[in-house]
């Protein structure tokens, strides 16, 4: 049996130097070049041929080739440097219609509008300079609807991912770790050094598996202000909540927290129960 199109592309080597890709630092850019690890970071997206999978940032597309060949449904790639568009086309074209590639800010691209309502799963190589506040924009999508996306598998330094999975009494926990773990299970799935890579970054970097958490029926807070009061809580981590919280103290006394408590003291629940509180009195 002969192979797909998707199988005698040219080497991603090749395609950096036929487009004069290279990696931008104002863009956040190291790319992923070993084929290998993007197979085994694409074969971490379940049911991926019932899926519509929204790649960002997607460079020479090494990333991308492993998700169609992984056999997804569909793979969206939003891609902000006219250079990487331009290298994507030949993806394209060996995809039997199943790459669009969209030329934008990842920042300023509302994924959900793109997916028509199919399931949909985002994994991404991020830019390391936009990661943060990729993410959070995610997660305020899956407040507002927990099946925006079926399960997210993102790509961190690892610090940012040691942060976000970081539990309480934990000088790393904190506000990416509480947003991130109200909304998702989080769990690192493999280290990856800086070896493979190009350029090869300083550190270390992390894939993250996010899958959204099942709800009950309890109304969620509002999202910005679970995020403001959590913001609150560790703008000066040292102190007690009794000083950084002092607008929500009724609330924290209403759910029984220890106002002596440090930010980091406080589990995930008991950030839920203060905003669940604080949205009650607002209402009363």
């Amino acid at each position: 049996m002969s192979k797909t199109p998707l199988y005698n592309l040219s080497p991603l080597r090749d395609v950096i130097e036929k487009h004069e890709l290279r990696a931008k630092k104002s863009l956040g850019q190291n790319f992923l070049l070993d084929l290998n690890v993007t197979d085994k970071i694409a074969k971490q997206t379940a049911s991926i041929d019932q899926t519509t999978v929204f790649e960002v940032g997607s460079g020479p597309g090494g990333l991308t080739r492993s998700l169609l060949m992984a056999g997804a449904k569909k793979v969206i790639a939003i891609e902000f440097d006219p250079r990487a568009v331009k290298a994507l086309q030949e993806v394209k074209d060996a995809s039997e219609g199943r790459l669009e590639i969209i030329q934008g800010d990842a920042l300023k691209t509302n994924l959900k509008d793109l997916s028509q309502d199919e399931p949909a799963a985002i994994v991404a190589n991020l830019p390391y300079n936009i990661a943060t506040p990729l993410l959070f924009g995610w997660l305020e999508q899956l407040h507002e609807n927990q099946n925006a996306y079926s399960q997210m598998i993102l790509m961190f330094q690892k610090e940012v991912a040691d942060r976000i999975t970081a539990i309480p009494n934990n000088k790393i926990y904190g506000r990416l770790s509480v947003m991130s773990q109200w909304l998702c299970h989080c769990t690192p799935l493999f280290d990856l050094p800086p070896s493979v890579f190009s350029p090869p970054p300083k550190v270390t970097s992390t894939v993250v598996q996010f899958v959204p958490k099942k709800r009950d029926d309890s109304p969620l807070p509002p999202f910005k202000e679970m995020e403001q009061i959590v913001k609150a809580a560790f703008s000066q981590r040292r102190k007690m909540i009794r000083s950084t919280l002092k607008p929500y103290l009724q609330a924290c006394e209403k759910c029984d927290i220890d106002i002596t408590l440090r930010a980091e003291d406080l589990t995930v629940e008991q950030y839920i129960l203060i905003a669940r509180e604080v949205k009650a009195q607002g209402n009363a």
